[in-house]
C-alpha cells in the first residue's frame, strides 16, 4: 500500500515547487511518527535539503535512516537531493554545525 501512494504522490505532485513536493513527501516517506518530529525548511542552491529537528533524541533516530530518507524523498518528490542537513530546534541555521548526507 504504501509504495503504491509513494508512486501516486509522485505523479501528483508534478505541478508544485520542488520544495512543496519535498514537504508534501515527508510524511510519506518518514512515517507519520518521524514526520512530526522533523520540519522541511528549505532547499538550498546545491540541492540539500534542509531540516529542523525537535531534538536530540529525535536527531538520533534522523541520523541513522538519513541515507535511505534521502532516497525515498528523491523518489517520491521527484526533485533531487544531494544531502540532507539536519538541525536541532533552537540551534542557529547554517553551516558549520550541520549533519548533512
Amino acid at each position: 500500500m504504501r509504495d503504491l501512494l509513494r508512486g501516486s504522490l509522485a505523479k501528483s505532485l508534478r505541478d508544485l515547487t520542488p520544495e512543496d513536493r519535498l514537504a508534501a513527501a515527508w510524511p510519506v516517506a518518514c512515517g507519520s511518527a518521524l514526520a512530526g518530529r522533523g520540519e522541511v525548511l528549505h532547499l538550498d542552491a546545491e540541492d540539500v535539503l534542509h531540516i529542523r529537528v525537535t531534538g536530540p533524541e529525535w536527531m538520533r533516530q534522523f541520523l541513522d535512516v538519513r541515507s535511505q530518507l534521502a532516497s525515498d524523498l528523491a523518489r517520491i518528490s521527484g526533485v533531487r537531493l544531494s544531502g540532507i542537513h539536519f538541525e536541532e530546534k533552537g540551534s542557529a541555521r547554517g553551516w558549520p554545525r550541520s549533519h548533512t548526507v
